[in-house]
């Protein structure tokens, strides 16, 4: 790892308090739930790692505070496999492990704070293989409590209730694009032409290993075709994120040398939805 230019980008390693003062200025506070996404290159060198962004997030919410982060599942069947040799499909069936909340790793496309806040003392991971989430503090169980099987971003979905909640969201240097409360706004959307998936997967049932199909909408394509309202080469969550901030919604700030937004989930939901049905909609 080249740390002379991550040090340099931060003005010097970026410490756990030195996270926590950071965090404060942007607007998180004790007693906040909080679903986090965190590039952490873009942070600069973080004396610790992973561990230091988690505790720092920690001091800042406090004991009455809950911190969230969507998991997913690394090894998880592909959703192709249904397609593949007869012979390939039968050794899958009988020998892919169940998923397992405890020991299942999270998705290492999202990065190593995923990873490490499942794995984090007193963490709950919902039970949903492809759409699961993790949560360590005061609402960790409330909102991971039965995950819905079928539409896993919708309705009493953890998306749904970090929303209830009066929950916030934290882009902590992570790219707009991967605002994940949005898959809840596609899901809730009355548009036409949403696109949904089904797929196989393994579960844990009491100790005994079983497949379960599973229905949603396509979270890994996209669930409509945006192509026609912002180009085939952007990001709809990126300009939906982009436009959430030009009309005056979260708040914007850095920590350590990462430029970084928070936003109210309820809000993000509120404008994704009214975003897409206004685009789509007709």
């Amino acid at each position: 790892m080249d740390t002379s230019a991550l040090l340099g980008r931060s003005n010097g390693p970026v410490t756990r308090s030195r996270l926590a003062r950071d965090l404060d200025a942007l607007g998180l506070r004790s007693g906040d739930t909080v679903m986090f996404h965190t590039r952490l290159s873009a942070i600069g060198y973080v004396a610790g790692g992973p561990t230091t962004v988690i505790h720092a997030l920690l001091d800042v919410v406090g004991p009455r505070g809950t911190l969230m982060v969507t998991c997913g599942w690394n090894d998880a069947p592909p959703y192709e496999f249904l397609t593949w040799p007869r012979q390939w499909q039968e050794r899958i069936r009988a020998e892919h492990p169940a998923f397992h909340p405890d020991l299942s790793e999270a998705d290492h496309a999202n990065g190593r704070l995923p990873e490490a806040l499942r794995r984090w003392p007193g963490a709950v991971r919902s039970r949903h293989p492809d759409a699961s989430f993790a949560a360590v503090g005061l609402r960790a169980e409330e909102l991971m409590s039965d995950h819905p099987w079928d539409g896993p971003h919708g309705p009493d979905s953890p998306l749904a209730r970090l929303a209830e909640v009066g929950g916030r969201v934290l882009m902590l240097g992570a790219p707009l694009d991967t605002l994940t409360l949005l898959y809840h706004a596609e899901a809730l959307a009355d548009a036409p032409n949403k696109i949904f998936v089904s797929y196989e997967m393994p579960i844990d049932v009491d100790g005994e290993r079983m497949w379960r199909r599973f229905s949603d909408i396509d979270s890994e394509n996209g669930a409509f075709d945006y192509s026609p309202v912002v180009g085939a080469d952007e990001d709809a969550f990126g300009v939906i994120g982009e436009e959430l901030l030009a009309a005056g919604f979260g708040r914007t700030g850095q920590v350590g040398a990462a430029r970084s937004h928070l936003f109210e989930a309820a809000d993000v939901v509120d404008f994704g939805v009214r975003w897409i049905e206004e685009k789509l909609g007709g």
